[in-house]
């Protein structure tokens, strides 16, 4: 099949409409498409990833005929094999590399010293975990070797050294002096000593031969500071004495800072940072346990550009602070997740200010059990079409209000997360409002009479209240589905039209009566169904008729879904590659034969605790599906037994 009547530019432009793996399988129909689909618009940006085998020679010599592009090599060890691919990437691709990766690699000094000079284009370096590289402390020791090097990373802008082990002064001074022009560093996990070396058992001095020292890492910012933008310190043992030093470094203007998991910061530590770099864009301290609102009212304070906020796990947090947080202008992303005492109502405070605003397009909420239907309905009118991706994950409070209000005023969400939220029925998904409850959240409880603190168990006269795991909820109708199917462009979940990502799980209240009805989104690439009881194969068919884009989906604990619905829905989802399906109980060996039918680029499966699977058919099945890289099969056919490649 030929269209020589089209020119190869208007080919392309066609091409560009489509998702990136069906314009892979366009790029087989003929010739005319395949030169249409090497286009250097779809060639921008492009990592190839792949582990170390025979076939990956053949594979990057072809890569010589393409513009720039990145690689992430796995699997490089002292083999002969992994020093030819090497050789073959420096050969063939050499000044045209933009990054490289070695991730769960052992590669040896000698095979790497080989290859960095080709790279003279080079403008990211990963090299975390490489312990290999370091644990002699010889690398880059010889001066001839340090020359090659540094002629080669001489415009090397990002540098990642996370998590090595034996990086010490030494090996660390001789490779960053053959990077003059970092913009990016990352030193997460390793171990750096910042006030004492236990090694010499004294303070910390120049020169260490076993570990990163503070003086040393000062003296590199320090001569690096017209260039060096973005540094991660992430699961290190930073004191906050140490984090003032680095702060207060003069001409040092940082605009990306990742501090996550540094448990013995402290407020006053984090008070002297914002007035220092008050250019942060840019600031993580995840699981920074011991920082409070002090922290937040300083960020609010000093913070004027900051656009990524992460506060996740930072469990001393309250509400004070994050309404002045609100008002900053450039704040898009805000992430407040397992902030157990944050409760949204000074956020709903900060953004109903009459002053210049912040306008979030991401908002993690994930396990703040605080948040109520209230200041979800009052959050989500405040905060309108700029979100795109909302985590309400274990908010456990919210109800079929709340999806209504999302439903209603956040119509441009990409993401959204409600798994757990337990409340969540299926009137909620088709946006109407169950002829028992009211629609419209309540700011106080209604008076329902005074409260006895005895317990009932010895009154007898008494009657207990009811509890509200006692009142079963009113099922939809097939009059109810009438009225839904004349107003379904309304506020039920159909109205977010281009979703992308959706979670559900554990949202056991859900059944085929809305999943059937709303699900219904071309866009949608991530969905999770898993430990939804009440659903069927009717709404798995349901599903890849309607959502034919997805990558990901996950049913796992449906006891429903059988052989009979994924023979139905597996046909159509040809872009499947992940696929999680444990405690299926219904699903036998007959789906891992449809799989190997039509889920050619799956890389994924989860079969644990599936009975009526066997060990001997998910063999048969890896040796059919040349990209099913991550098998679990814990416990399949009752037998323990796990398997991840």
């Amino acid at each position: 099949m030929e269209s020589p009547h089209l020119p190869a530019e208007i080919i392309s432009y066609i091409l560009s409409f489509l998702h990136v793996t069906d314009r892979k399988e366009a790029s087989l129909v003929c010739k005319s498409w395949y030169d249409a689909c090497q286009d250097h618009c779809f060639q921008k940006n492009v990592t190839f990833k792949f582990p170390v085998s025979t076939s990956s020679l053949d594979f990057i010599r072809a890569l010589a005929r393409r513009p720039r592009c990145g690689l992430v090599i796995s699997h490089l060890d002292g083999s002969s094999l992994s020093r030819q691919v090497l050789m073959e990437v420096g050969l063939h691709l050499g000044p045209r590399l933009d990054s490289l990766a070695l991730p769960g690699s052992s590669v040896t000094e000698a095979s790497l010293l080989g290859l960095l000079p080709h790279l003279t284009g080079l403008r990211r370096l990963d090299l975390q975990g490489l312990d290999s590289l370091f644990m002699s402390g010889a690398f880059l020791s010889k001066e001839e070797h340090r020359q090659q090097v540094q002629n080669a990373l001489r415009n090397l802008e990002e540098l990642d050294l996370s998590d090595l082990r034996y990086l010490s002064d030494l090996s660390f001074n001789r490779l960053t002096s053959c990077t003059p022009r970092l913009r990016s560093l990352s030193l997460a996990g390793c171990h750096i000593s910042f006030e004492f070396d236990p090694y010499r058992g004294c303070p910390v001095g120049f020169g260490s031969s076993a570990l990163v020292s503070l003086r040393n890492l000062l003296s590199l910012l320090q001569k690096q500071t017209s260039t060096l933008r973005s540094l991660d310190l992430s699961r290190t043992s930073i004191t906050p004495e140490s984090l003032r030093s680095i702060a207060q470094l003069p001409s040092l203007r940082l605009e990306d800072l990742s501090l996550r998991g540094c448990k013995e910061l402290t407020d006053y530590s984090m008070e002297t940072l914002c007035k220092q770099q008050s250019g942060l864009r840019t600031l993580d301290v995840r699981a920074c346990t011991e920082l409070t609102s002090r922290t937040v009212l300083a960020v609010a304070t000093e913070l004027k550009e900051l656009r990524s906020l992460s506060l996740s796990q930072d469990w001393k947090i309250t509400d004070k602070g994050l309404a002045e947080l609100m008002t900053l202008p450039c704040l898009r992303s805000l992430d407040l997740s397992e902030c157990l005492h944050v409760s949204g109502a000074d956020l709903v405070k900060g953004l109903s200010s009459p002053q210049t605003r912040a306008q979030l397009e991401t908002l993690s909420l994930r396990n703040c059990t605080y948040i109520r239907d209230t200041e979800m309905f009052s959050l989500t009118q405040l905060l309108g079409r700029n979100l795109r991706e909302l985590d309400l994950t274990s908010c456990v409070c919210l109800t079929d209000l709340s999806v209504r209000a999302i439903t209603t005023y956040l119509p441009a969400l990409v993401v959204l997360r409600l798994g757990w939220c337990k409340e969540i029925s299926d009137w909620g998904l088709l946006g109407m409002v169950e002829p028992t409850k009211d629609c419209e959240p309540r700011d106080k409880k209604e008076d329902n009479g005074p409260s006895f603190t005895r317990t009932f168990g010895n009154m007898g006269f008494f009657q207990p209240p009811s509890l509200p795991f006692q009142e079963k909820p009113r099922l939809v109708t097939e009059e109810d589905l009438g009225a839904f199917r004349e107003h379904q462009e309304g506020v039920s979940l159909l109205a977010l039209r281009g979703l992308q990502e959706l979670d559900l799980s554990a949202c056991f209240k859900l059944t085929d009566t809305s999943i059937t009805q709303v699900l219904r989104f071309p866009d949608l690439q991530r969905l999770s169904l898993s430990m939804l009881p009440e659903i069927s194969d009717d709404s798995l068919v349901s599903v890849a008729y309607h959502c034919r884009s997805l990558t990901s989906l996950a049913l796992s604990h449906c006891p429903q879904i059988s052989d009979q619905g994924m023979a139905r829905a597996l046909p159509l989802l040809h872009r499947l590659q992940h696929l999680f399906m444990a405690c299926c109980d219904a699903v036998t060996n007959e789906t891992l034969s449809i799989i190997a039918l039509h889920c050619d680029r799956l890389r994924t499966l989860d079969v644990s605790m599936c009975k009526d699977i066997t060990v001997h058919q998910v063999d048969l099945l890896q040796s059919q599906l040349p990209f099913l890289k991550k098998v679990q099969c814990r416990f399949a056919n009752g037998a323990d037994f796990t398997m991840v490649l």
